[in-house]
């Protein structure tokens, strides 16, 4: 058995720690007078990075750096460093794992399976969780954009995790349809979407089960394998 395992929002609580480090930013900007940054932020103009291939593979930090790049041409390089260390600091500080993230993995372990993070960001920043997390163990192998080249807009990460561990019983969990969801369908996994995050109200196209917690994703996933052991 392979379970190929999402990290932001399905194992912690990543868009809730961005969150409040966007609270953060906003009157930090305000105090340094740096409105036109203040106003793109407020109006979540941000999201247009949301389907391009680069953001999938930048860290929290660097997203930043781009963004105040992009609205300001020129920026003070002490600025800069002071914003994106305000960032890491109250990211990390807000970081969790979600109460039934362990639960999960030491009971996919429990049933012998291999399994794979999948993950976009830059290597540095998703390591980085890992160890601040302290779940680096429970994963076989790490397979994130940064260090592959590939997001999870593609199915090619997916591809390399069959590869690495050849299995005809494979599943894939994580919380976005169009890029956890849609890639497992490409390597004929069952797909389970876990219903929270930032994307949990979005539609779903490519999941064979939507859940509300990596507690019943286990249970889809323990009902699968006694079937396919009793076929």
């Amino acid at each position: 058995m392979l379970v190929l395992v999402d990290l932001d929002d399905t194992l912690c609580n990543t868009w809730e720690a961005g969150r409040r480090t966007l609270l953060t930013l906003v009157p930090y900007l305000l105090r340094m007078r740096k409105l036109r940054a203040f106003f793109y932020i407020l109006t979540a103009r941000y999201r247009e990075f949301e389907m391009s291939e680069e953001f999938h593979i930048l860290d929290l930090d660097e997203i930043i750096e781009r963004l105040m790049v992009k609205v300001y041409s020129k920026i003070n390089p002490e600025e800069l460093e002071e914003v994106t260390a305000l960032v890491d600091r109250v990211f990390f500080s807000s970081l969790k794992l979600h109460p039934d993230a362990i639960t999960f993995l030491e009971g996919l372990k429990e049933l012998g399976a291999r399994i794979v993070l999948i993950t976009d960001s830059s290597s540095r920043w998703q390591r980085k969780k890992l160890e601040y997390l302290g779940i680096k163990d429970y994963f076989d192998a790490l397979i994130i954009s940064g260090e592959t080249g590939y997001s999870k807009l593609e199915p090619h990460n997916f591809r390399l995790a069959l590869r690495l561990f050849p299995d005809d019983e494979v599943y894939v969990v994580g919380d976005r349809d169009d890029t956890d969801m849609r890639g497992g369908r490409e390597i004929g996994a069952t797909t389970i979407l876990v219903r929270r995050g930032y994307f949990r109200r979005r539609a779903v196209k490519h999941a064979d089960y939507i859940v509300k917690n990596l507690e019943e994703a286990l249970e889809v996933i323990k009902r699968e394998h006694k079937k396919r052991n009793e076929a």
